[in-house]
């Protein structure tokens, strides 16, 4: 994400370098608080086909986001309020499955209306005060800290689930553990820890093409940890933020499966049955999230991969590879932007005292109250005996 600026920039310039990454032999001013960084790059061989989005890839760029913002912040709203206000649903799956969708919620409100600002109208909101400073660095930070919490979350729920497998005759009380409490601390104190650098990094940029004087927000590094983390930083995100969560859940849900084997063959398999089916239920909720995830995000970081394997910046045949990666770019983008909004759904699908509360919370309207309530504690059994939603 933290390079749209970058390929937003080809709509209007020929060539990436322009407001690349690159460290400037001579800058023309230094970097300060108050204003943007001025830099003079040496350009590569200019392209024989100017490089640009056409209008009405914008315009479709531009609805997709919309969709998605009304459909990450009803669901997330919606998921958030169904497991605070219902008693039932309050319970250490829930309450990670909260966290996932509160950071959702974070991005969707606060970054996806300024990268669609960002690409309509070509420039950086605000960038010739404090507050588009402000802006370029807390949009790449929340961005950053809201893949760590669901890529956290996602593990955390992963371990959750084999725990839960493991200690299937265990009955517990209603109610949020204290660990759990305590885990979601970490995750977000972890998440917030990781995206630092993208706040330190980020920054506005100022730069001239024919004449015309353009600000961007981007990374630009001052001290030697930021040029080592730039020139990590897509491997980086690939193996933490992609593989781990992947890992994590093809290790314990391995081993969960093999668990749940072994218990079809005790003799203790019909005694808390209905127990074990809720867990299962809520296995396969979390799983589907995790490969929803993985779809979701692949092709950003294949694109980034790609990027930094095959793309040379300064051979003159570059340009038709510019063209691909800038389509691939946004393609990954909405399509990693689409995981936001998810979640709530795959859960309305997969999990049935899920599918009933936002049938409750969502169609009250052409509800009774009663049958809305009726609704509400269908596929609820067991509220208070265990800990699964």
């Amino acid at each position: 994400m933290e390079k749209v600026c970058m390929w937003v920039c080809l709509c209007v310039f020929v060539c990436a370098s322009v407001c690349g990454d690159e460290e400037d032999q001579h800058p023309s001013s230094s970097s300060n608080s108050s204003g943007p960084v001025r830099v003079q790059s040496l350009a590569p061989p200019s392209c024989l086909k100017a490089t640009s989005i056409k209008q009405v890839f914008k315009y479709i760029n531009t609805g997709l986001s919309l969709v998605i913002f009304v459909v990450g912040v009803v669901g997330n709203g919606t998921l958030l309020r169904i497991i605070c206000q219902n008693r039932s649903m309050r319970n250490g799956p829930n309450a990670l499955i909260a966290s996932l969708a509160l950071g959702d919620l974070l991005y969707i409100a606060i970054d996806l209306p300024i990268n669609t600002y960002k690409l309509l109208a070509m420039r950086w909101p605000f960038s010739d005060s404090l507050l588009g400073l402000f802006l370029c660095k807390l949009v790449p930070f929340l961005q950053k800290a809201s893949v760590g919490i669901t890529v956290l979350n996602l593990c955390v729920l992963s371990i959750d689930r084999y725990r839960a497998v493991v200690s299937w005759s265990r009955v517990q009380a209603s109610g949020v553990p204290i660990a759990t409490v305590v885990q979601i601390l970490l995750i977000w104190a972890s998440s917030a820890a990781l995206a630092v650098p993208e706040a330190l990094g980020f920054t506005l940029v100022s730069f001239s093409y024919n004449n015309v004087s353009m600000t961007t927000c981007m990374l630009r590094p001052t001290t030697p940890f930021l040029n080592f983390y730039r020139s990590a930083k897509d491997w980086w995100l690939f193996g933490f933020y992609f593989c781990v969560p992947l890992l994590c859940s093809a290790v314990f849900y391995g081993l969960m499966t093999c668990e749940m084997l072994q218990h079809r063959k005790g003799s203790l398999k019909h005694i808390l049955s209905e127990q074990l089916r809720q867990r299962r239920e809520v296995a396969k909720a979390v799983f589907s999230l995790v490969v929803m995830f993985a779809l979701c995000w692949l092709p950003l970081h294949l694109s980034k991969l790609l990027k930094n394997t095959v793309y040379q910046s300064h051979d003159a045949r570059r340009c038709d590879q510019l063209n691909f990666f800038l389509v691939l770019d946004y393609f990954s983008i909405n399509l990693a932007t689409i995981n936001s909004c998810i979640n709530p759904i795959v859960l309305y699908f997969v999990s049935r005292k899920f599918k009933n509360c936002f049938k409750s919370c969502l169609c009250c309207c052409w509800y009774p109250v009663s049958l809305s309530n009726s609704v509400l504690h269908q596929g609820t059994s067991l509220p208070y005996r265990t800990s699964d939603p």
